[in-house]
């Protein structure tokens, strides 16, 4: 299964980094989500999957091995909350954007200069 994820990993990198390549800002836009859930998924899966219970400790018993490791999963909900406030800001630049040049090529953005 960890392999799995992390091919899934390098999928969403690879795509990322090709739509922050292109031209549309609208797709620069997906290239940055894309970036930012590999990013997400690679942290998390950097403590290893574990198909065991909570890290909550029962009677004074504490197993590592068969408990989640919380820190990783409070990083991704904190990098997830981040990366939303970034997603927002950015489409309202996009949006600002094309209400002043009327365009979303960026190429089109050299013959607006007067």
């Amino acid at each position: 299964m960890e392999t799995l994820l992390a091919i899934l990993v390098g999928i969403l990198y690879t795509a990322g980094f090709y739509m922050l390549l292109r031209r549309s800002i609208l797709k620069f836009i997906i290239g940055i989500i894309f970036l930012s859930n590999a990013t997400n998924l690679l942290v998390f899966l950097s403590a290893g999957l574990v198909a065991g219970s909570p890290a909550f400790i029962k009677d004074g018993n504490m197993q590592a091995e068969k408990t989640a490791d919380p820190l990783p999963q409070a990083l991704v909900l904190t990098a997830i909350v981040i990366g939303l406030g970034i997603l927002v800001f950015t489409l309202a630049l996009k949006y600002k954007y094309f209400e002043v040049t009327g365009t979303d090529d960026l190429d089109q953005l050299k013959k607006t200069d007067d």
